[in-house]
């Protein structure tokens, strides 16, 4: 076509009726509130299809004689007034939803969390996401609104967000950038009192960088977009905010400044004041650097200032992989440091030095800095905290990573979002309040056990039937794009069809990384052939994923399984699908019958994309790492255990293979086609339905949330709030007492002042006295503790007992003494310790300073 082309939207009027459809179309709740996205898709199902399940494009698209007739369609205008009165009930400050918890510690009125995440993933119509980083931030941020808690949060705007994703002929995967008109998009300017786009002001290296705040409504709890294509902004500070993770190392350190100096300063703008800060990844932990200003600027010192700060701090760690977390050479860090420095009146080199960590010398480590300006930390299940204990020990030199204040609280998932259509409406008929139970496991199992094998099973292959159908479409859009043969096409259709549900299906669907092990199943191709070749016990492979488009090794991962899937003996049987994102991946957790994820132990930090499967009734196949160690009990699933201490990696993988295979074929595979008069197996019914119900009351973004909200976000609040009232007079106190307390404890020393005994009678008690240089420090600032444990019972509880100062010895040391009661008989082995103590620590380890005799 020759000339230029020009587009004109002609966009419809809304009927008076229906005038509030763009408020919803305004408000992520249709995200996972199946009545507005319902009232969306019954206008025209096609359209809600073309639009991406998007409400401001499909408003902007319908046809003006289908709202019209609509208006006049009295069924549809009273569905569409309920759907409203939901709305604004759960809106409604006044109405309690059954899933609201008044949060001891926290107050409603007076406290406020600021979360702070470089993506969100909260539905496929704002695409501020690349994968589980970003979905369990979108699920934090659902979950705060449906608990009532006092919530904001912050990111950036991207322009154009994360890539899509086509594989082509050969298997390549193929980078689909896609910037989009935010007109289209749920979010609005926010304004300031003279009606302008309200912008605040970031300092970059030798200049200032303006940036624009968008508001996104996240039901009940609003999320402050950042965005740095403004006027004001050169040409290439416009781009800092164009792509999520794009560009080089100086384009992410310009993203990460912004988000955490500039989420805190329009946070301030807005009228905000936080009580706690939780830092999701490290990326957002400059925000540290600009709180600290602030009490610099109120006119605390700056190691004052820190102490008050990280006070009211939390940081979750995600990752257990090295580059996962983000590294910055020292001349590039400190170009960007420089002026948050100079504002402090500190060096550059002292905040050089809160990024510091020993295996990454000459780098800035955002990880450490998050360590180091926080109180709170957590990993995000029982095994990622052990390893993240492991890989962070540095922080707290002298303490055994099993004991530093490091703590863990296990991912879950938004249960209105991924939970199908189909079982909340079983649910709705048959408990209606089963909302406000989701975190009681004897409700759930109750619940579960009294639906019928027959009801359960025709209701897991109605799910399976719509995702076959679902597939088969976009798979027909992705063979054709390539040129298949119509042979090969035809095949496809014939195996991935609504009507096909006999096979056992497996779905694999996560990032494509190498320690993800995509590949595991097919170590052993001929053993592989064997066992998915037997017609009459058909199975059949999913993948779908993106890689990083710097990832190579994780490309080749695709390219590899697009090979096995074209060789004769798995053609048809295992399909890659392209366009991994929220809405496949709703589809695909909703309706295969076994989940697989064959990670590297300990390398999965905690992944929730089987939680997502499990809790619509299919089951997990996978390696015992992340959430998975702690969910499987032997009956709700298949639990592979790992060989990483025992083996090199090469062999490892085979064993782990052959282990994989073993459950398959003699396992998984007999359970699923043992089928019995009802023509469905009882025993997979039975997994599955156990699969359901003690996954989802434990692994739920509610209860995960819950426990942020009681275990962490109350104490920091309380813990700030001891700090920092009177002008920050605690935060002065205890950064001094630190100060004293670090220069004096490479001199302070333990001994025994005398043998302990080595046996004692069963009614008498022992007598421990240990002698301690405290090196000008006092009995007041440290504490001595004896640990007992049983001998022959090494998993009991350990006893702790506290020492107490008696006098100082001749020789000027300190005398701690205790009279320890006799336990029961037996062996025990006693160890004493001595560490730093005063009433202002938020842990009582945090300093990493201890000492044993």
């Amino acid at each position: 076509m020759s000339g230029n082309e020009y587009f004109l939207e002609v966009r419809p009027r809304l009927p008076a009726v229906f005038e509030r459809l763009e408020e919803l179309a305004d408000n992520l709740f249709y995200s996972w509130d199946r009545g507005v996205r319902g009232l969306f898709f019954r206008i025209d199902p096609e359209l809600w299809k073309r639009c991406g399940h998007n409400p401001k494009v499909f408003l902007r698209r319908v046809a003006q004689y289908r709202l019209d007739e609509l208006a006049q369609d009295p069924d549809f205008v009273l569905r569409y007034q309920d759907v409203l009165a939901a709305f604004d009930s759960y809106l409604d400050p006044t109405v309690t939803s059954p899933r609201e918890r008044e949060i001891q510690g926290l107050d409603a009125e007076g406290d406020l969390i600021a979360y702070f995440c470089m993506e969100y993933g909260l539905h496929e119509s704002l695409p501020l996401y690349s994968g589980g980083l970003g979905i369990l931030a979108g699920d934090h941020c659902k979950a705060a609104s449906d608990l009532g808690l006092p919530f904001v949060a912050v990111g950036l705007m991207y322009r154009q967000g994360y890539f899509s994703q086509t594989i082509n002929r050969s298997g390549g995967q193929e980078i689909h950038l896609n910037p989009f008109s935010l007109d289209e998009l749920p979010v609005l300017p926010v304004m300031d009192e003279h009606g302008d786009q309200l912008q605040i002001q970031v300092v970059f290296p030798g200049r200032m960088v303006a940036a624009q705040i968008w508001k996104v409504a996240v039901g009940r709890v609003h999320l402050y977009l950042l965005d740095t294509d403004v006027a004001a902004n050169t040409a290439e500070d416009r781009t800092i905010t164009y792509q999520l993770y794009g560009g080089d190392r100086r384009m992410r350190i310009a993203q990460e400044l912004l988000l955490g100096v500039g989420g805190v300063i329009a946070l301030r703008r807005l009228g905000l004041a936080p009580s706690v800060w939780h830092i999701n990844e490290g990326h957002s932990a400059f925000m540290i650097l600009e709180r600290c200003r602030e009490w610099v600027a109120a006119g605390l010192d700056f190691q004052a200032a820190l102490e008050a700060t990280a006070a009211a701090t939390v940081f979750t760690t995600h990752t257990a992989v090295t580059a996962g977390h983000d590294l910055f050479e020292h001349d590039l860090a400190a170009d960007h440091l420089r002026g948050l420095a100079q504002a402090m009146d500190v060096t550059v080199e002292d905040l050089l030095y809160l990024g510091h960590s020993p295996q990454n010398r000459g780098r800035f480590n955002m990880t450490a800095l998050a360590l180091r300006g926080a109180r709170r930390f957590n990993g995000v299940s029982a095994v990622h905290r052990d390893v993240a204990a492991r890989m962070e020990s540095h922080v707290w030199p002298d303490v055994d990573p099993a004991e530093n204040p490091l703590s863990f609280v296990s991912n879950g998932v938004h249960i209105p979002t991924f939970l199908a259509r189909e079982w909340v409406n079983l649910f709705d008929g048959h408990c209606p309040d089963w909302k406000a139970h989701l975190d009681d496991a004897e409700f759930w199992e109750r619940t579960i056990q009294r639906i019928p094998d027959h009801r359960f099973w025709s209701l897991t292959q109605s799910l399976k039937s719509e995702m076959l159908a679902d597939l088969a479409e976009l798979l027909d859009i992705q063979y054709r794009r390539n040129n298949f043969s119509r042979a090969r096409i035809e095949g496809m259709r014939r195996v991935i069809s609504a009507e096909n549900t006999r096979p056992l299906i497996i779905g694999f669907a996560r990032r494509f990384a190498t320690y993800k092990r995509a590949l595991l199943i097919f170590e052993d191709m001929e053993r592989l052939i064997r066992i998915m070749g037997d017609p009459e016990r058909p199975v059949i492979l999913i993948f779908a994923g993106k890689a990083h488009p710097q990832d190579m090794p994780g490309q080749a991962l695709i390219r590899r399984i697009h090979e096995i899937s074209s060789q004769p003996s798995f053609l048809n049987r295992v399909f890659l699908m392209e366009g991994y994102d929220i809405a496949l991946a709703r589809k695909l957790v909703t309706g295969v019958d076994v989940w697989l994820n064959t990670p590297e132990y300990p390398l999965e930090a905690s992944g929730t994309s089987g939680q997502k499967a499990a809790i619509n009734g299919g089951v997990n196949l996978s390696i015992l790492d992340g959430w998975w160690a702690e969910g499987f009990d032997g009956r709700n699933g298949w639990g592979i255990a790992p060989h990483s201490d025992d083996l090199p990696s090469d062999q490892r993988d085979l064993v782990e293979a052959q282990d994989l295979l073993d459950m398959l074929e003699h396992e998984v595979i007999p359970a699923y086609f043992d089928a019995g008069p009802g023509g469905y197996s009882t025993d997979w019914v039975s997994r599955c339905k156990a699969s359901m119900y003690t996954v989802l009351p434990r692994f739920s973004a509610e209860r995960m949330v819950l426990r942020y909200a009681e275990d962490i976000y109350a104490p920091a609040a309380s813990g700030a709030r001891e700090l920092t009232d009177s002008e920050g007079a605690g935060a002065c106190e205890l950064s001094e007492w630190k100060a004293r307390v670090y220069a004096a404890w490479t001199g302070v020393s333990m001994a025994w002042a005398e043998c302990p005994p080595d046996a004692i009678e069963g009614d008498t008690e022992a007598t421990l006295r240990v002698d301690a240089g405290l090196n000008g420090l006092s009995p007041e600032d440290v504490v001595m503790e004896c640990l007992v444990t049983p001998e022959m019972a090494p998993d009991a509880a350990e006893r702790v007992y506290r020492f107490s100062a008696s006098e100082v010895s001749d020789s000027g040391f300190h005398r701690f003494v205790l009279d320890i009661p006799a336990p029961e008989n037996g062996l025990f082995r006693m160890r004493v310790r001595m560490y730093p103590f005063n009433r202002y620590l938020q842990h009582p380890l945090e300093m990493g300073c201890m000492r044993w005799v």
